[in-house]
């Protein structure tokens, strides 16, 4: 179940063969930890498109970065009702308010802001990834 919606979501933000074999050798967590970096990697890229004053490519990034946080917050396990799984979905549902906000106004600093959210919880991704937690030991997030 997680996987596949997941992968879904990794296939629509991404066509790069091999990003796609990556992915699909890629543990849960692991999977977070990609569509955690194409964010931010597209939340980069937005910026730069901004500052060349290419607009119709900003507004393709910053939707690619809304449909990767999308897929993260469609991916939380709300049912368990987890403190974590809520509060992401919170802070899910806040960055994409902020990408349409900024996607509207071109602004560098709201970008730069929802870039700074996802690059301090992704450590604790990455770590988790390199702790070796399997799908079956799952944070009780996801």
């Amino acid at each position: 179940m997680l996987n596949s919606k997941m992968l879904k979501q990794f296939n629509k933000a991404y066509e790069d063969d091999a990003l796609k074999a990556a992915v699909y050798g890629a543990s849960p967590v692991g999977l977070v930890v990609l569509l955690y970096e194409g964010a931010i990697k597209a939340i980069n890229q937005a910026g730069y498109a901004i500052e060349a004053q290419r607009y119709d490519e900003k507004a393709r990034l910053v939707s690619k970065t809304i449909d990767i946080i999308d897929g993260l917050r469609e991916s939380l396990d709300l049912q368990q009702g987890s403190d974590a799984a809520n509060n992401l979905n919170d802070l899910y549902i806040y960055m994409k308010q902020r990408l349409s906000i900024a996607n509207l106004k071109n602004d560098l600093e709201i970008l730069a802001e929802v870039r700074r959210l996802l690059e301090t919880i992704l450590p604790a991704w990455q770590e988790l990834n390199r702790s070796g937690m399997s799908a079956g030991t799952t944070s009780s997030a996801y």
